[in-house]
């Protein structure tokens, strides 16, 4: 049975959604093949909610998280703009292909026009076709980069 999209909401998560939170870092666990107890203390995941830099847009179907998107916004020092850096995005396989990451990609379009942002990005995995055939899908322009990655403990 197809779901009912008719019900789609795509809302910015605020302190006062941390039960809807901690839903959407569970989809991104089991989307990214994570262990489900990988997710901060409420204390932590309530201050990023708090953070204005820290974005969070969860898509519920009939109430139920389907998708979302974390992202940081990162103030530049060269202009008096920020930046918009995608961190994670998922959308439960159940409702994939059905628009829904696309209207995500669409409210971040949004809300960085409302707040005077000029451009957002997201990484993606060479490997991982199917992300970077969504990105493009939804506009994204690819860059050649290479992504070094440091570890402290190491």
């Amino acid at each position: 049975m197809k779901p009912n999209l008719n019900t789609l909401e795509i809302k910015q998560l605020t302190d006062a959604n941390l039960p809807i939170f901690k839903l959407l870092i569970n989809l991104f666990n089991t989307v990214f093949e994570e262990d489900q107890s990988n997710q901060g203390s409420d204390r932590n995941l309530s201050s990023l909610l708090g953070n204005s830099h820290f974005i969070v847009m969860a898509a519920l179907v009939e109430n139920k998280v389907v998708g979302g998107l974390t992202a940081y916004e990162i103030p530049m020092y060269y202009s008096d703009s920020s930046e918009i850096f995608i961190y994670d995005l998922a959308v439960d396989p159940q409702y994939q292909r059905m628009g829904i990451g696309k209207g995500l990609m669409q409210s971040l379009r949004e809300y960085c026009l409302k707040q005077g942002v000029k451009e957002f990005f997201v990484m993606a995995h060479e490997e991982d076709e199917h992300a970077i055939d969504f990105y493009r899908a939804t506009g994204g322009k690819s860059e050649k980069v290479i992504n070094f990655l440091y570890k402290t403990t190491e």
